[in-house]
């Protein structure tokens, strides 16, 4: 089916409850992903104290992905479309959002290293001006390539870069497992031997590292599927299966659902996070619900 010369229909025809089902769980999954990462992107956004500090910089960045991944997944996951090289739904935009959100967990996770294994080279060199420069420049490469998709020949683009790509992925998730060993190692053994009167904030380093080793582990979950299929596919000769849409792809619906669980890791994993968004997002919009 020809996504651009015919009128647009749903995922699934809803004639069965099983389809208007999925459907249900497609615009349920988009609205809590655009929900929870807007609640924490705006927390950070009105708390002075958190949007000094570099972690929850990232953090802002992975949730404004997400909710972008969101309001993508309104389209992708509720009609008949695939965003795929032959078929561009989105013109690859909305897999760009995903593969943005790894980028910005996988920036954090190395942020979080350099900070606790060298404090003071950190504090010298990494200031908040610095990390801005790394967050755009790295959604600038990400548009950049999106636009030479849309803008070169498909033959010329792939040959650039379908093995790059490949291979710039699998050398991020070995980073990220070998990060995250690093940094459990880390908070295993070498936090426990420093006193908090030594240290002030050896609980908060444990905690932030924590945090972020539970966020990677999530993520690696979600997108190893995706990765071991790639791989299998591409190298194995075998013809896979493809999936008529997004929507109905469990291996591209497990990265949309880990858009949704993230804030809720960071709800749950950092208590100044969680304040602000009860106190000065959430009761809000709950005062203007009333008032309305």
């Amino acid at each position: 089916m020809s996504n651009r010369s015919q009128v647009l229909s749903l995922l699934l025809p809803p004639t069965s409850l099983g389809n208007v089902l999925v459907l249900l769980f497609s615009i349920t999954l988009s609205s809590v992903i655009i929900f929870l990462n807007a609640s924490v992107g705006l927390a950070i956004l009105l708390n002075k104290a958190l949007r000094n500090e570099n972690r929850f910089l990232y953090m802002f960045s992975t949730c404004f992905s997400d909710v972008c991944t969101g309001v993508s997944y309104l389209y992708v996951g509720v009609f008949d479309v695939r965003d795929s090289s032959n078929t561009p739904a989105t013109l690859y935009i909305a897999p760009t959002f995903l593969g943005l959100s790894f980028m910005a967990v996988m920036a954090a996770q190395a942020d979080r290293y350099h900070a606790v294994v060298s404090p003071f080279k950190y504090t010298q060199r990494m200031t908040r001006n610095k990390t801005v420069v790394i967050i755009v420049v790295y959604w600038a490469y990400a548009f950049a390539v999106v636009a030479m998709h849309n803008l070169m020949p498909q033959g010329v683009i792939r040959s650039f870069t379908a093995t790059g790509a490949f291979v710039a992925n699998i050398l991020m998730v070995v980073i990220m497992i070998g990060l995250n060993i690093r940094l459990f190692l880390i908070a295993k053994f070498q936090l426990d031997k420093v006193s908090p009167q030594t240290d002030p904030e050896r609980d908060s380093k444990r905690a932030s590292i924590n945090l972020v080793l539970i966020v990677v582990a999530f993520f690696l979950a979600a997108w190893t599927p995706m990765f071991v299929h790639v791989i299998f596919c591409n190298f194995s000769g075998f013809r896979c299966y493809m999936f008529r849409n997004e929507g109905t792809d469990p291996i591209r619906i497990l990265p949309r659902i880990n858009s949704a669980l993230t804030p809720l890791l960071y709800l749950r994993g950092c208590a100044a996070v969680r304040a602000t968004v009860v106190s000065r997002v959430w009761r809000h919009c709950r005062r203007g619900s009333v008032t309305a």
